[in-house]
């Protein structure tokens, strides 16, 4: 039935977009339902089970009867577990009022623009970006300035780049280290040189998402900007949460830290929407930050098996350019000495759609494509999968790419 003219929608919905990785978990669905074989290295949540404690910290606050509404901006013993988070990360000693809770790091994200960006204000994208964030920003009323962050730079901003991109109109920097989907890190000495142009310009405030920051293959803990930059703080607005580090990805609780100022209005605005994060899941969050690192040294020593075994098997198929991550869980590769070749059907591939395409007609492998990140020619594929799937995937691509006329 056609909308009526009463029920009409907006016209932001006219040109936003589904979020790229939920439309490819929905093919692989479909791909599966209809009995085919597909080896998804689409994954964008751990593998692992959620910790056997924070579950029953959960069941525990059940039994309790703590399923009522909580304050919008959470209870007072998760915003505790949090400042102590952030003090042993950070060194800084965030005040209660300080901290922001919210349904996940990505509503926190929204709720941020949404309550700091007037129509036309600026908010300064690195790309390659985690696929969401430009059109948050034009939802809510800005204008992402997408800015390259090539290979040649490590996949990172430079200080020249930002200083260039920096109008009067900009609001935000959005720094996402660990990044998705490359795994670069930004270090100490990266963070410093942007910091120094940021001083210039405090105008502009930093949207510091961390949310991969404990799933990381160096010898140091990742920086964080207001260790680098104390005298920055109020400009920086750190975003984190426990789903990817404990394997919380459904329990949907996210955390920040910044201004009182901001983290006031992103209470009054989850108090008129959302209301206030789930109760059960807050009880389980505590558990999770206050639990030690067992879990998380445990599960990063996997993961660094499998990103080395999928990183030394895309670097031995002819034409494919992984770069090793040093953070988070995904390989981003270079495709671009594929682009012109034929496949058995004589179809040229003009892009890395058609590889995708490709891959998945002739071997199931499920890759998402660069140009979800704003930047084609590559793919992002997951390792948060078994060894087993991780040799099956590569092998299926080494054969669909021997398929290819070059």
């Amino acid at each position: 039935m056609p909308l009526t003219e009463a029920s009409a929608l907006a016209e932001r919905m006219s040109w936003v977009k589904e979020s790229p990785s939920s439309r490819v978990a929905d093919r692989v669905r479909a791909f599966q339902a209809a009995g085919r074989t597909v080896l998804p290295l689409t994954i964008g949540e751990p593998d692992f089970d959620t910790p056997d404690h924070v579950k029953d910290a959960a069941i525990a606050a059940i039994r309790a009867g703590e399923t009522k509404y909580t304050s919008a901006n959470g209870t007072p013993a998760l915003r505790r577990a949090i400042v102590s988070r952030l003090l042993r990360k950070t060194g800084q000693s965030y005040a209660d009022g300080e901290i922001c809770l919210g349904g996940g790091a990505k509503q926190l994200i929204f709720l941020a623009f949404l309550a700091t960006l007037d129509e036309g204000d600026e908010v300064v994208v690195p790309a390659p970006y985690w696929v969401s964030y430009p059109d948050m920003v034009a939802l809510n009323g800005g204008r992402p300035v997408v800015v390259e962050a090539g290979a040649a730079e490590g996949y990172k901003i430079t200080p020249d780049r930002l200083r260039r991109a920096i109008g009067p109109r900009t609001k935000w920097l959005v720094l996402n280290s660990p990044n998705n989907p490359t795994g670069a890190v930004y270090s100490a000495e990266e963070l410093a040189a942007l910091a120094d142009v940021l001083r210039a310009h405090p105008h502009v405030s930093v949207l510091c998402d961390e949310i991969y920051d404990e799933i990381n293959y160096g010898a140091h803990a990742v920086p964080s900007m207001v260790t680098v930059a104390p005298d920055l703080r109020e400009q920086v607005f750190l975003v984190n949460g426990v789903s990817k580090a404990y394997a919380m990805t459904g329990w949907r609780i996210g955390y920040a830290a910044g201004s009182a100022r901001l983290c006031s209005a992103l209470g009054t605005l989850q108090s008129q929407s959302s209301s206030c994060p789930s109760s059960v899941s807050q009880a389980a969050a505590v558990a999770a930050l206050d639990g030690g690192r067992d879990f998380i040294d445990r599960t990063v020593g996997i993961y660094r098996k499998r990103r080395d075994l999928l990183v030394s098997g895309l670097a031995a198929v002819e034409g494919l350019r992984p770069a090793v991550p040093e953070g988070g869980i995904y390989v981003w590769t270079d495709t671009s000495a594929l682009m012109g070749a034929t496949t058995p059907s004589g179809a040229v591939l003009a892009s890395d759609t058609d590889l995708a395409e490709h891959l998945l007609d002739t071997s199931g492998v499920v890759v998402i494509t660069g140009d979800s990140y704003g930047c084609p020619g590559h793919f992002r594929a997951s390792f948060a999968l078994s060894e087993d799937v991780i040799r099956e995937a590569v092998a299926g691509i080494a054969h669909s790419i021997s398929l290819l006329r070059r």
